[in-house]
């Protein structure tokens, strides 16, 4: 899954190279961790006050090109301005055996007939030699789930 780095640039003020207005600014997306596609299985009510709802996931897919399954929960609160923001955690093995750990946090939005969208952060941990980068790597994750509850995720390592 070797995806070379995304890499955008703009210049500031200040920058001996920079023309006049411009502002510079690096930002990298590395390699891709993974993806997976998978299955919403549980959705439960934590609270009304603030609207608070835990939903649990199955999926299956690839990290760094090992095949693995994972499960997760994730915690999500309806802000007052109809953003969301949740919190998850969860556990993928590999078809080999490895196993790797991880928390996260996004923030995403509602779609239509349910579908959901976020956009966060994870962090790894694994006693896999075949994984053992993920310790030391923070995954930019896109994951989305549709109005019949099929997730997909894209997962890249940030730099």
């Amino acid at each position: 899954m070797g995806n070379a780095g995304r890499v955008v640039e703009l210049r500031t003020p200040g920058d001996t190279n920079s023309k006049p207005g411009e502002r510079k600014v690096r930002i990298m997306l590395g390699e891709k961790i993974g993806e997976t596609k998978g299955k919403r299985i549980v959705r439960r009510v934590v609270s009304v006050n603030p609207p608070t709802a835990e939903v649990s996931f199955e999926d299956s897919g690839t990290m760094f090109g090992l095949a693995t399954t994972g499960l997760g929960t994730y915690t999500s609160v309806v802000r007052p301005d109809g953003s969301i923001f949740g919190t998850g955690q969860g556990l993928t093995t590999s078809n080999e055996g490895d196993q790797i750990t991880w928390e996260g946090t996004g923030v995403g939005k509602f779609g239509a007939g349910g579908a959901v969208s976020y956009r966060g952060m994870l962090f790894f941990k694994t006693t896999s030699q075949k994984l053992a980068r993920l310790n030391n790597a923070c995954g930019a994750f896109e994951y989305e789930v549709d109005s019949s509850g099929a997730t997909t995720s894209n997962i890249w390592e940030w730099k």
